[in-house]
């Protein structure tokens, strides 16, 4: 869709990045954190947005307490899955759409969740103008981006992608909008040292895959998240 920002992972090995979602956050300390800041009772009974959902993997998840759940997405394909993914479950819509013209009236979702999609930092204003209009009184913005600062990926993630801001220019940039960091330490586990090196291997060059699986050993990987959230 026009105004759509490519993500080379999921988009070109939508296979492989199913696998990297079931190794994230294996003790749900990232999920736990996300329902706390979403309100005392999470999404319960609420409308829920997940902007830029993928396949649509955490929609289900979602669905088992929302009140109603929208995943919006711009990749045809990946929509279709998503599609797919939640025919069973009635409340769930998946609607094609971009972070910076979301297909919902104004005011109409009380949570937002956008992980690894589009809201990177400087240059995501017209999403942010977006959530303003989408997000009702008494709502919260979710999004979720890799903390450059800290954690083993995040050394990893520093040396495959040195031309993005400064981890310090990152949070300058949110917080002077009003978005609050909270840290999380989510990790990774997999189920085989084949499925990590596939998954290194879609997330970083081949000269940085090759680098950081010659002296990383196991099937766990300490990776640390940033969660910003704004309440509306």
């Amino acid at each position: 869709m026009k105004g759509a920002v490519p993500s080379p992972n999921i988009w070109q090995h939508t296979a492989t990045y199913e696998v990297e979602n079931r190794a994230v956050d294996p003790d749900g300390r990232l999920w736990t954190t996300l329902a706390g800041l979403a309100g005392p009772d999470g999404w319960r009974g609420r409308r829920v947005l997940d902007l830029g959902c993928g396949t649509g993997f955490h929609l289900p998840l979602f669905a088992e307490t929302a009140g109603q759940v929208v995943g919006v997405e711009p990749h045809h394909d990946l929509l279709a899955l998503a599609a797919r993914r939640t025919r069973r479950l009635p409340h769930v819509t998946t609607l094609a759409g971009t972070a910076q013209a979301v297909p919902l009236p104004d005011r109409s979702v009380d949570v937002v969740h956008a992980r690894w999609a589009y809201f990177f930092g400087p240059g995501c204003e017209p999403g942010l103008a977006e959530l303003d209009r989408v997000v009702a009184p008494g709502g919260v913005a979710l999004v979720v981006d890799n903390d450059g600062s800290r954690s083993t990926f995040g050394a990893w993630f520093r040396r495959g992608y040195p031309h993005l801001p400064a981890p310090s220019e990152i949070e300058r940039f949110w917080a002077t909008r009003g978005w609050t960091r909270t840290p999380v330490d989510m990790g990774w586990r997999f189920e085989s040292r084949a499925d990590l090196e596939a998954v290194v291997r879609i997330e970083f060059n081949a000269t940085v895959a090759e680098e950081v699986l010659r002296h990383h050993e196991g099937l766990e990987v300490d990776y640390a998240v940033n969660v910003w959230s704004r309440r509306y």
